[in-house]
């Protein structure tokens, strides 16, 4: 008997008329954007913590679903926030923030995004060599017999924090409710179908684009966060981070990137209206 699926979505208010998606990341849950939204919260933010279709519950439930479901999820969530704010941001961790940067395409009136750790190639320093072969696994990920098949993450699990480290091995669970421990085959293949779509469509996301990227990042090297900005086609930002690795949005520095998009978003409106100005000029 399998567990039914429990929506761990969260909504908080905040005083400021502006609003803050947190999308998690493929096999996460809401609450591993908490930390970033304790600090957005207290910047006057409202939150919404939306969860992807399919998460919540096991590694077949998430199989049931594709990037297409994560996306359409998400877009639900946006359309419900955008109603109860007067600006909408978004900012998510790996397969989030590129679902945020489909929002952005989709729907021009969001005023800025945030992506941590952008993922096209799983080529960072610690992956195994299946994850290499991006163009095999593409084309044989997705068959029945081979699309279950999955694989644990090796140490140290995205964490350059020793604690959050240990959790990780011994107790995913007790850190991010609701997260799986394996990543199937499938959704790696629907992950680097995502990751190419959003590659296609960011020249037209206009929005101001922050982008975090950890130097050694043991998922996804920093060549990633390069790719993606030169995609853009609107105005973008790098911060590399030093003292992190792939969770960047919980590991060392969680407390910075939190601030860096705070800072970020409330002057993203500005950056768009100098840019309109010079144009006009």
């Amino acid at each position: 008997m399998t567990a039914a699926i429990r929506d761990r979505s969260f909504r908080i208010h905040g005083d400021s008329g502006k609003g803050v998606m947190l999308i998690h990341g493929l096999t996460g849950a809401p609450q591993e954007m908490k930390s970033v939204g304790r600090v957005l919260h207290k910047r006057g933010f409202s939150l919404c913590g939306p969860m992807l279709a399919g998460h919540g519950g096991t590694e077949a439930d998430v199989l049931k679903t594709d990037w297409r479901n994560w996306v359409d999820s998400a877009a639900i969530a946006y359309e419900a926030f955008a109603r109860e704010v007067d600006e909408v941001y978004v900012a998510g961790i790996c397969a989030g923030g590129a679902i945020g940067l489909e929002l952005c395409a989709e729907y021009p009136e969001i005023k800025g995004a945030a992506v941590y750790s952008m993922l096209f190639e799983y080529d960072g320093w610690n992956m195994p060599k299946i994850t290499l072969g991006a163009p095999v696994i593409q084309a044989v990920a997705n068959l029945p017999l081979l699309r279950s098949l999955s694989f644990v993450q090796p140490a140290p699990y995205g964490f350059k924090d020793e604690r959050l480290r240990s959790l990780a091995e011994n107790a995913l669970e007790s850190l991010i409710p609701g997260a799986l421990d394996r990543m199937p085959l499938g959704c790696m293949y629907q992950l680097y179908r995502l990751a190419r779509h959003v590659e296609k469509v960011a020249p037209q996301v206009r929005a101001p684009v922050l982008v975090v990227h950890a130097r050694e990042d043991d998922l996804a090297d920093l060549r990633n966060a390069h790719r993606l900005r030169a995609a853009l086609g609107g105005p973008s930002e790098l911060v590399v981070l030093e003292d992190s690795f792939h969770m960047v949005h919980v590991d060392n520095e969680h407390a910075r990137v939190a601030e860096l998009t705070a800072d970020f978003f409330g002057g993203a409106v500005a950056v768009v209206e100098a840019q309109r100005a010079a144009v006009d000029a």
